[in-house]
């Protein structure tokens, strides 16, 4: 349990890394993906929507479309999407859109 205490998280430096603009979009997408895999978990897992967090009775008030979320909410997805994009950046990937990939 004493290495549990100790523990110290090392992520990757992403501090210097900026997200070029033509990444927005798919910055956006990431995030609405992303909210739409917990949901799905969530769903999966017994949980449904509820006005409050509960916990104890499986209830949320973030299990309705991405569209609905609140600002804060949606922000909260950005930005777990921003720092995966500047991970793959900081790794030196390069993201590019492909012309035939206009599909989802």
């Amino acid at each position: 349990m004493l290495e549990f205490c100790m523990y110290q998280p090392e992520p990757i430096d992403t501090s210097k890394v900026i997200l070029p603009k033509v990444l927005e979009e798919l910055l956006e997408l990431l995030s609405y993906n992303t909210h739409e895999v917990w949901a799905q978990h969530r769903l999966q897992e017994g949980w449904v929507y509820g006005e409050e967090r509960d916990d104890k009775n499986k209830r949320h008030p973030c299990l309705i479309p991405y569209e609905d979320l609140s600002e804060t909410e949606k922000a909260y997805d950005r930005n777990t999407a921003r720092e995966v994009l500047k991970v793959i950046m900081a790794l030196g990937f390069k993201i590019e859109k492909t012309k035939d990939s206009d599909s989802q």
